[in-house]
């Protein structure tokens, strides 16, 4: 591979910016022209030729020169062992291509830094300067960051296939690139770096790309915590750190920020909705794997600590409080008797080794002997290391204080004994069944389920006022309830071992009810967690959290809302929670239900409505927003969605998942992670401080366009997906689905329940399929009639959506996110995936539907914004598909082959690993897949 043509790029780039971009072809050229080199001398040159003749006919099918058709015709006859080799090939070079992205990233920000430009949107200096210039009043600021928090919750994702060896080897290619630029003017250094490329890129060519077995929930929970020590471990603590200095220094007498605001989260072993391997074992282990890995951080950065203070008693005067610490350490070595700090140090150690051993039920790799108690919780350790940090700092040591101690301080602040909270989650229906089981063996009521919502919520409400529990001893039930109760006691048990911060919400999928509320509290009463008869009534240390997710539970969330908290005890729950309520939002699920365009507005819409629902009554509203990695799951740049949100919806708060590709992409090192945690906390300050909507009195009339833009696109939507006979047929036979389930990708079943319904399957199967078909149908199907038929011939209508598009975040992130995606779809590709619908009639009627549509959609974008380039404002993107959407074509040809050979009864090892192969390089080369 010889990486990037220039006639490729030509077609569409500017003369202006090839100069800017000609580092990044460079690096492009150099990674692919080392991996040619080693596939031809691993491969042979057989396998060289047929991958250098994909390449060149692939760029030629993208200037136009030969029909798709031919470069298709070259896999029919290949032999299966001969594409594996291939298939390997391009998606290397779509995962060398990612790391040349970044670097140019890097590169292109420090061109503006070093030429004196304004800090880019989306950086926390842009912020600074934005609230700097509005001014914001102090008294104001503290009142609306009380309690803030930005979250990003790590969850568990089927297209995050990569092993830890080729997401390791990646992070070094990416260090020796940087070197590189640093070495540039010295020939023999550069081409000691390239011999250095050479050896990584022959590592990962030997190395295998897929696992041989799926993926377990204990797997996923090690790739999930292994982001701590690539990244969070460093960037978060600091961030906070300087944050906290940053808004202090302008409002000094706000005690704004009392606690960190970026804390992480996961759902990775927790999350059981749809996923049977979820087991009371798997909280345990994921509760305790997390703890473990704070402690040992901790405990590690005690260890070098205590190396580090060497100051003699002979040299400084210390306080008497550490004197007292020191004293306390129990440390009799006469080699440190004048070294108090380093015996302060070993009496920290020594009590968080004995806070390790409680929890962990095993010694820390990096224990210390000793007899000391142990911390019962993360505040008791902050209050030594502070006796550490005020000595230091009373005999001029600040510089000292500001650095090891200040990260480690910070880092248990937001780490703690936990490390990051363990969300639960459950659907609805499952608490019906389990609770309705309880009752009857319990003798209140034989036949819940029988009853309707008045009576359900009058029998719960009377239940959770006492605390008798519904289970004896020796109760017997099915094996639902018996694993459901085991799964609760073990997060009953995490939380009295590590602290309440380990088990902070239990959301409720499919919540419709006060009832479905109410069930998830009287199981949480059933393992203790909640308590009616706190000293100030009812309390519960976790959450509950109702997740609306279709467009019909979105458009009732406000009502299930403000009947749950009329309802007295959930109501003094909330208040003895802080009078704060925190809701979900499904995105998945809602566009799958109703499309692209009806779900963004049901969201929207249902923010609203919850904003005017907290302010009614007086309650702390965080929205929780379950987000994908792709725009047809709610994805698109994280920045720009949060302001986007209505006024009023984040408040200084905001958790929102983080899921596959995308936290390798965000997350893998630290810069690309103090970037994307930066974007998430700029955007929760403008959000929350600065007005961003831009509509002001012309809010009202917007929502009603928005109404009926929405509706029309929900019909558009429905005609296609639920009302068209047989199209999930269409669907099964024209995407990888049923192979995402049955070749051993991720941990949990494709669909919910065992059904051909569309509503039963997992979103992110959904996305995943229509992205690796190149139709990308989530992202956009049904905005282009919403649009069309609303604008009709009247050209005021098509002005007045151009006036939108140009004041109003949301509508314009709406159509960027959806003109992101159709730059990633190709309907000549599409129309070969739908070869492989075996019904002629079907196949016409589907793909025509959808080709139609398309067209459409891409005319009225073009009509409204009046940009006929999709990634106008998105030139890093544009740079992407130019550079490496040629070097897609093969694989996806090759994925349409193998599943031909496969679906026809050719089930061979090689067949089967191909089409993984297929999946990760496309997943790897789209980043945004799933």
């Amino acid at each position: 591979m010889t990486g990037t043509s220039d006639s490729s790029v030509a077609t569409s780039v500017p003369t202006a910016s090839r100069a800017a971009t000609e580092p990044l072809r460079d690096d492009i050229r150099l990674l692919g022209g080392i991996l040619g080199d080693i596939v031809r001398e691993q491969a042979g040159d057989d396998v060289f030729d047929l991958v250098e003749r994909a390449r060149v006919e692939s760029f030629r099918v993208r200037r136009s020169e030969i029909d798709r058709a031919d470069l298709a015709e070259m896999f029919t006859t290949v032999d299966t062992a001969d594409a594996i080799p291939v298939i390997r090939a391009f998606s290397h070079f779509a995962l060398l291509a990612n790391v040349a992205e970044d670097i140019h990233r890097e590169r292109r920000r420090a061109i503006h830094v070093r030429a004196g430009e304004p800090p880019q949107n989306s950086s926390l200096a842009a912020t600074y300067a934005k609230l700097d210039a509005a001014p914001v009043d102090p008294e104001i600021a503290a009142a609306a960051l009380t309690g803030a928090l930005v979250a990003p919750v790590i969850t568990a994702h089927p297209t995050e296939t990569r092993r830890r060896t080729v997401f390791e080897t990646q992070n070094r290619i990416m260090e020796l690139m940087r070197m590189r630029e640093w070495v540039s003017g010295d020939r023999s250094e550069t081409d000691d770096v390239d011999a250095q490329l050479r050896r990584q890129i022959l590592t990962l060519w030997q190395t295998a790309l897929i696992r041989l077995s799926r993926l377990r929930i204990q797997d996923e929970i090690e790739v999930g915590l292994r982001y701590y020590d690539a990244s969070l471990f460093e960037v978060v603590p600091r961030i906070n750190a300087e944050l906290r200095d940053a808004l202090r220094t302008r409002w000094p007498d706000s005690g704004v920020l009392a606690d960190p605001m970026l804390r992480p989260g996961s759902w990775i072993g927790g999350d059981r909705d749809g996923n049977p391997f979820v087991t009371a074992d798997v909280v345990a282990r994921a509760t305790h794997r997390a703890s473990e890995t704070a402690l040992e951080r901790h405990l590690a950065e005690l260890e070098v600590l205590e190396r580090e203070l060497s100051m003699s008693a002979r040299l400084v005067t210390v306080t008497p409080e550490l004197d007292r610490l020191a004293d306390a350490s129990g440390d009799e070595s006469a080699f440190r008797a004048d070294e108090p700090y380093r015996r302060a140090v070993r009496g920290v150690r020594t009590r968080l080794t004995a806070t390790a051993a409680r929890i962990l039920g095993h010694p820390a790799v990096h224990a210390v002997a000793g007899d000391l108690p142990d911390y019962r919780d993360p505040a008791e350790l902050l209050a030594d290391l502070e006796i550490i940090d005020a000595s230091l700092r009373s005999h001029g040591d600040g510089t000292v204080a500001d650095d090891r101690l200040a990260q480690l301080r910070n880092s248990v602040e937001v780490f703690g004994f936990h490390l990051c909270g363990l969300d639960m989650r459950q659907n609805s229906e499952v608490h019906e069944t389990v609770v309705a089981e309880l009752l009857a063996w319990s003798g209140v009521h034989p036949d819940y389920a029988s009853l309707p919502e008045d009576a359900r919520v009058a029998l719960l409400t009377r239940e959770l006022a006492t605390r008798r529990p519904l289970a004896g001893p020796h109760a017997e039930f099915s094996e639902l309830t018996t694993k459901e109760l085991g799964i609760l006691r073990a997060a009953a048990d995490a939380v009295d071992r590590i602290g309440p911060a380990a088990i902070p919400n239990y959301v409720i999928s499919m919540c419709e009810s006060v009832s479905d509320m109410l069930e998830a509290a009287i199981l949480l009463a059933e393992v203790g967690l909640f308590d009616p008869d706190g000293e100030a009534g009812p309390r519960c240390p976790v959450g509950i959290v109702p997740l609306f997710e279709t467009i019909e539970d979105l458009r009732h969330g406000a009502e299930t809302l403000t009947a749950t908290l009329e309802v007295p005890l959930y109501r003094a729950l909330v208040a003895n929670r802080g009078d704060s309520q925190e809701v979900m939002l499904g995105y998945s699920d809602s566009n799958k239900d109703g499309g692209y365009l009806a779900a963004n507005w049901a969201l929207y819409r249902a923010e609203l409505d919850l904003v005017r629902v907290a302010r009614e009554t007086g309650i702390r509203l965080r929205l929780f927003h379950g987000r994908g990695g792709t725009v047809g799951r709610g994805g698109g740049p994280s920045y720009d969605a949060i302001l986007a949100q209505p006024p009023g919806a984040v408040e200084g708060s905001l958790r929102i998942t983080e899921q596959g590709e995308i936290i390798a992409a965000k997350y893998a090192e630290p810069r690309r992670a103090r970037r994307n945690l930066e974007a998430l906390v700029s955007a929760t300050l403008e959000s929350t401080l600065l007005d961003v909507e831009g509509l002001g009195d012309d809010a009202a009339p917007a929502y009603a366009v928005l109404d009926e833009l929405a509706e029309l696109a929900r019909v558009a939507y429905a005609d296609l997906v639920h009302d068209t006979p047989g199209f999930v047929d269409y669907f099964e036979a024209s995407t990888p689905v049923a192979e995402i389930g049955a070749l051993n990708i991720g941990s949990r079943p494709a669909s919910r329940k065992p059904t051909q319904a569309i509503s039963d399957l997992r979103a992110i199967p959904w996305v995943l399929s229509w992205s690796q078909s190149r139709v990308m149908l989530p992202g956009w199907y049904g905005t282009g009639t919403a649009f069309e038929k609303w604008v009709g011939d009247d050209a005021d209508r098509l002005a007045t959506l151009t006036d939108l598009y140009e004041r109003w975040p949301f509508f314009r992130t709406v159509l960027s996110n959806m003109a992101q995606v159709m730059s990633k779809s190709d309907m000549g590709l599409a129309a070969r995936y739908s070869e492989l619908v075996p019904d002629v009639a079907l196949r016409e009627e589907v793909f025509g539907k959808i080709s139609a549509e398309h067209e459409r959609t891409l005319a009225m974008y073009r009509a409204i914004t009046g940009h006929d380039d999709l990634l106008w404002d998105n030139p890093s993107l544009d740079r992407s598909v130019h550079n490496r959407f040629p070097y897609l074509e093969p694989l996806n040809h090759l994925q349409v082959e193998l599943l031909r050979r496969y679906r026809s009864g050719d089930d061979s090892d090689n067949v089967r690993r191909g089409i993984q192969l297929t999946m990760n390089g496309l997943a790897t080369a789209l980043r945004n897949s799933g």
